[in-house]
């Protein structure tokens, strides 16, 4: 029995917000085509085709839409999605996944999201204040209160969902407006995504992540965070949750997190197949879902240069005691989160030397039922 996991992008590079910060629209402006529009009718009859050829009965597929805004696709494209997935012959559980602003979710939405059981995340930047700053509507106005009416729409319909937030510089200063945030909205599940720079970006970004602010914004979260677990709140923090998966249960739940690139199936709307969502670059291109199967395309030497090319670790590097289980971390994260441009500093190896002492305390609450 196998696990394949598969990213499609329904709507390209579309989206109807203007986060100052989104590391697609980066990505997509050094590409030769910056959007490759809403994925066709024929397009995904094909690409459902072609990922069921290398599954059999008893595998499991999950599959997450992300952007761009993957809704701008338009309801009727997920429906049709469904559809096609219930034609295969195959017994294969499928799960979906999608990543939204929340910009257009209604009950319509909602029913559809409800009745297929997706997960869905939510992007929220942490307080009302951040958000605003950069998540802007297409006429400069901060979208905070639209995105929380869709929070409470998920929680009328018990539809499973996170917050996803992405961890700019500024909104690192405020790890405790953060979590009171988190508390006071009852949200049980948050993922901080490092703000990246841009990938061939050359002056400084106010918004871009750096090791140091990293390790304030974590130093401060676990704190509140090991204090409402021992008053018996459980907040699922996507980086504890894999820190724990890896110590104690030996297994990997987050890309990048032993320092090489693991296989990652990204399919664009015109049905070009890459290696990484980072990454969605001319250069990367495999091929076309339509023309062959995720196999068959992960079997060039582009996936496996791809897999293989690994940046140069830092000296510093070489004398850390976590070397063994990070090896330099995720190489587009590199910047964000590890060794610091002194090359005297690594902000997630000061993490671990916090969270690691706290691991016996941590599984013992979590034993005794907390969460």
């Amino acid at each position: 029995m196998k696990h394949i996991s598969v990213l499609i992008k329904p709507a390209s590079s579309l989206c109807n917000i203007r986060c100052s910060y989104c590391f697609y629209a980066n990505v997509s402006s050094l590409r030769e085509v910056r959007s490759y529009g809403k994925m066709q009718q024929a397009t995904a009859e094909k690409m459902i085709h072609n990922i069921f050829k290398d599954l059999e009965d008893g595998d499991k597929l999950t599959l997450a839409f992300q952007g761009g805004e993957p809704t701008l696709a338009g309801l009727n494209y997920f429906k049709m999605i469904v559809a096609l997935i219930k034609e295969q012959k195959q017994a294969v559980a499928v799960d979906y996944a999608i990543q939204t602003n929340g910009m257009v979710i209604n009950a319509r939405w909602c029913e559809f999201l409800k009745e297929n059981h997706f997960l869905v995340g939510l992007s929220i930047d942490g307080h009302p204040l951040y958000h605003d700053l950069t998540r802007l509507d297409i006429k400069g106005r901060g979208t905070f209160h639209r995105v929380l009416q869709t929070k409470r729409l998920f929680d009328q319909y018990e539809i499973d969902y996170n917050v996803l937030c992405v961890l700019t510089k500024p909104l690192a200063k405020e790890a405790e407006k953060v979590f009171g945030f988190l508390t006071k909205e009852q949200i049980d599940y948050v993922q901080f995504i490092p703000c990246l720079a841009e990938l061939e970006g050359n002056t400084s970004d106010p918004y871009a992540l750096t090791p140091e602010y990293f390790a304030d914004f974590y130093q401060q979260l676990f704190q509140l965070w090991l204090t409402e677990l021992r008053q018996g709140n459980y907040i699922s923090v996507k980086l504890f949750d894999d820190l724990l998966n890896l110590l104690v249960n030996r297994q990997v739940t987050a890309c990048g997190i032993l320092g090489n690139c693991q296989v990652q199936y990204v399919i664009e709307a015109d049905g070009s197949v890459y290696p990484c969502d980072f990454y969605v670059l001319d250069e990367y291109r495999m091929g076309y879902i339509q023309d062959q199967t995720l196999k068959e395309l992960f079997q060039q030497e582009i996936a496996a240069n791809f897999i293989c090319e690994r940046p140069v670790q830092p000296e510093f590097c070489k004398s850390c005691p976590f070397l063994a289980m990070c090896q330099g971390g995720c190489k587009r994260m590199k910047d964000a989160m590890y060794v610091d441009e002194t090359a005297a500093f690594c902000g997630y190896q000061h993490l671990l030397k916090l969270f690691i002492p706290s691991i016996d305390e941590i599984l013992s609450l979590l034993k005794a039922g907390v969460a």
